[in-house]
């Protein structure tokens, strides 16, 4: 296999999406239809925070595998809820604006409790639901075989930070009440 194969790349994505978004619709934090998302959202993942979480990510990797993949989906969540509350404020946001006051090591407690205001029950429900996606996550690059010190283990970690991302918007999207409504 090409390490640079985006064919594999894109079916580890689609197959990881499917898994984690049947484990968040199992726990009740994602509704039935499609993955609800903004393309506002994608594209400051994509053209802002993409490469600073990556950044951070991959520091912190190697010690807190869980922490550096289950962030990425607290970051998704802090995100759609600024889309929601105030996007005119909160689109050029700068990354670490989302840092809790130790930097990327709390920011899952800062955006819970300081940018979401969620209460303590779903604070812990949403922390231990992302913890089983990346652990999740963890379990199926460990079945793929994939090493995490080669550039296909640092391609897929990519894929597989932007899919928790990508699951906390739309966890935050369900809590905020947005469905997927066909137009007719």
């Amino acid at each position: 296999m090409i390490m640079a194969d985006t064919g594999y790349l894109d079916r580890f994505e689609s197959l990881l999406r499917d898994g984690l978004v049947k484990l968040c619709r199992g726990e009740g934090l994602l509704g039935d239809g499609r993955l609800q998302n903004s393309p506002d959202i994608q594209a400051v993942w994509n053209d802002s925070y993409l490469q600073s979480y990556v950044a951070d990510a991959v520091r912190n990797f190697n010690d807190y595998p869980d922490a550096a993949l289950a962030w990425a989906g607290f970051l998704g969540m802090a995100v759609a809820h600024n889309w929601d509350s105030d996007w005119s404020s909160h689109r050029n946001d700068s990354y670490d604006s989302y840092y809790g006051s130790r930097g990327f090591d709390d920011m899952d407690e800062h955006i819970l409790s300081d940018v979401l205001h969620l209460k303590q029950e779903y604070a812990d429900k949403v922390s231990s639901v992302l913890n089983n996606c990346a652990q999740a996550t963890l379990g199926l690059i460990r079945h793929e075989g994939i090493e995490s010190q080669t550039s296909l283990g640092f391609y897929v970690l990519v894929r597989a930070y932007s899919v928790i991302f990508e699951i906390g918007a739309a966890i935050e999207f369900k809590r905020l009440g947005y469905s997927m409504v066909k137009l007719h």
